[in-house]
C-alpha cells in the first residue's frame, strides 16, 4: 500500500523557515508530479503549490515568493521550502500526488 509521509513541520518564530518533505512509502509509486496543501484551524484545506511532470510549477498567491516546491526524483521525495514565515502561514501541510494524501504535519509561526 502506497503511503506519502510528510516531515519537517515545527514550531517557529514569524520571519523564520521550514522546509517540509513528503516521502514515498512502498514501491512502484513514482512521485513524478504532486503538490502542497494547508488547513488552518476552522478552515477549509486549501491550494499551496503544485509540481507537475513537465516541471511546471503554480503557488497561491499568498504563498508567491516565500515558499518554494521541488521534487529529487532519485529519492522519490518532494520538498516544500518555506521562508519568511508568518503568523497566517499556521496550519497542518498535507502533500498529494496522484490521488494519494499524506497524514500532515504541523507548522505553527508564532508572532
Amino acid at each position: 500500500q502506497v503511503q506519502l509521509v510528510e516531515s519537517g513541520g515545527g514550531l517557529v518564530q514569524a520571519g523564520e523557515s521550514l522546509r517540509l518533505s513528503c516521502a514515498v512509502s512502498g514501491s512502484d509509486f513514482s512521485l513524478n508530479r504532486g503538490g502542497w496543501y494547508r488547513q488552518a484551524p476552522g478552515k477549509q484545506r486549501e491550494f499551496v503549490a503544485v509540481i507537475l511532470d513537465t516541471g511546471a510549477i503554480m503557488y497561491a498567491d499568498s504563498v508567491k515568493g516565500r515558499f518554494t516546491i521541488s521534487k529529487d526524483n532519485a529519492k522519490n521525495t518532494m520538498y516544500l521550502q518555506m521562508n519568511s514565515l508568518k503568523p497566517e502561514d499556521t496550519a497542518v501541510y498535507y502533500c498529494a500526488a496522484r490521488g494519494v494524501w499524506g497524514q500532515g504535519t504541523q507548522v505553527t509561526v508564532s508572532s
